[in-house]
């Protein structure tokens, strides 16, 4: 029997103000985002938002590192990822906001914690724009050659910039159909694996285990392997986030959103983890190819699948598309959600004709100046950019169990017909995630490859962080 929906909080009760909820403070033509998304949107964003380069190339070095071990690694991740959705369905189906959980952290424990979380997460999401524009050109470059990257990185800037500016229904549509293309190609990739390890597909002896006990066992690097291999796993699965942002221009966004999180969770896992076992069960995890050009090529060149690396590089081509086209959509109304409370430029959070037009441009223009950069400063100032954000999402992910750990309480309290989504043994496994995290932040230490991406990143926090307090502080001293 369906939930009957509950509005989200608005008025003067309402701890936070924000576009999403239609209760925002902008100067546009409009003063709230639009309605245009679908269920069907929202599922599919929830569904490719995580299923991106970082899982069709990326995962070949933590394969590298961790072995046939690196399924281990994908699973306790995903489970990691999964308390974290769940908690996060929690607040935003019980406060859909397009600021997620920037708001949810600035209700639980203060505006500093709204503004550090969001500007925090806008700043990841506009480094990815550009990374995501720079691996996509090095992809068409390749089919035409002498042709410059640049060029193609400021054409996808304009195509997404469009879908952006336009009413949110065509950005639906675009992630969509892209997330659509990505979903059918993991699948099919997926039941190929599967019929080729049970030996049912022609030409394709079964392996059997021998890839995962060879070659150094399951485990050819000891603990360490597995340690690098979890942490390179865990960083692939963000982008779910995406999905409670987009929850507020719903339909329906506090039904939409917790279908969205309790259908995705369970099948990006199985994407995930699916994936990694086929490919250690029918590809040797030592293959050079898996590290050069992707496990998935290596699978489909295992199976004799001519054009494998043309297939790929389409799929991978795709699924940079849909990030960038997902990225600018999240930056845009998570700067619009600040500043709708407060916690940014006015300017910037002008809503027209239910799109926050300024936001899109202020994002994408940031994407591309980190695009110059990589040219510009590819010794320095870009490697640090890309340090600065590489624990960001961990960062988010923290507030996030915090600020569930405080307003699960309240809407017990005062609220609990808002509790659509519950967060599972509460408040167990929220301190359970919690303790992963930190268990995750000290791992992070361990290694100087991830050393680096801690220290600048919780310097970017604390920064933020301290600008937020004194904001806050002088905020308070004004009503005073």
């Amino acid at each position: 029997m369906p939930r009957k929906s509950v509005p989200p909080p608005t008025g003067p009760s309402s701890p936070v103000d924000d576009p999403g909820t239609g209760a925002g403070t902008e100067t546009g033509t409009d003063t709230a985002l639009g309605h245009g998304l679908k269920q069907r949107h929202l599922s599919m964003i929830a569904l490719g938002g995580v299923i991106g380069a970082g899982l069709f190339v990326g995962s070949g070095k933590g394969i590298a590192a961790a072995g046939p071990s690196i399924v281990v690694a994908y699973a306790v991740s995903g489970l990691l990822v999964m308390l974290v959705m769940r908690m996060l369905g929690e607040m935003s189906a019980a406060y859909p906001a397009s600021g997620s959980f920037s708001v949810h952290a600035e209700r639980a424990i203060g505006p500093w914690a709204g503004f550090t979380a969001g500007w925090a997460f806008w700043v990841l999401l506009c480094v990815a724009v550009g990374l995501e524009g720079i691996g996509a050109a090095k992809i068409v470059t390749g089919w035409l050659p002498g042709t410059p990257q640049w060029a193609w990185v400021a054409l996808f800037m304009v195509v997404f910039m469009g879908t952006n500016l336009a009413a949110v229904k065509k950005f639906g549509e675009f992630e969509f159909w892209f997330a659509a293309l990505k979903v059918a190609a993991i699948t099919l990739f997926l039941v190929l694996g599967v019929l080729a390890v049970l030996g049912l597909l022609p030409g394709t002896p079964a392996p059997g285990t021998a890839n995962l006990t060879g070659a150094g066992g399951f485990l050819p690097h000891g603990a360490e392997g597995l340690v690098i291999g979890l942490l390179a796993s865990l960083f692939a699965y963000g982008g779910l986030e995406t999905v409670t942002i987009a929850a507020a221009e719903s339909e329906d966004p506090v039904n939409g959103v917790a279908r969205a999180v309790r259908t995705a969770m369970w099948r990006i896992a199985l994407f995930y983890v699916g994936s990694m076992a086929v490919v250690v069960t029918l590809v040797p995890w030592s293959d050079p190819k898996v590290v050069e050009v992707g496990p998935f090529y290596a699978a489909l060149d295992h199976l004799g699948i001519h054009g494998a690396a043309e297939i790929m590089n389409v799929v991978i081509l795709v699924a940079l598309l849909s990030a960038m086209n997902a990225n600018i959509y999240g930056a845009s109304r998570m700067a619009c959600s600040l500043v709708a409370r407060g916690q940014g430029p006015a300017r910037i959070g002008r809503i027209s004709a239910g799109v926050p037009r300024t936001a899109v441009l202020v994002s994408s223009g940031f994407g591309f100046l980190c695009v110059l950069l990589s040219y510009w400063r590819p010794e320095d100032v870009f490697p640090w950019l890309l340090n600065m954000v590489g624990a960001v999402i961990l960062v988010v992910w923290a507030f996030i169990a915090v600020s569930q750990l405080v307003l699960r309480r309240r809407l017990e309290r005062e609220s609990p017909d808002r509790l659509v989504v519950r967060m599972w043994l509460f408040p167990g496994l929220t301190v359970v995630a919690l303790l992963a995290m930190a268990g995750v932040f000290v791992l992070m230490l361990r290694q100087p490859d991830t050393r680096d991406q801690l220290m600048a990143s919780g310097a970017l926090t604390l920064v933020l962080a301290a600008i937020g307090l004194v904001r806050q502080r002088r905020a308070a001293a004004v009503r005073d």
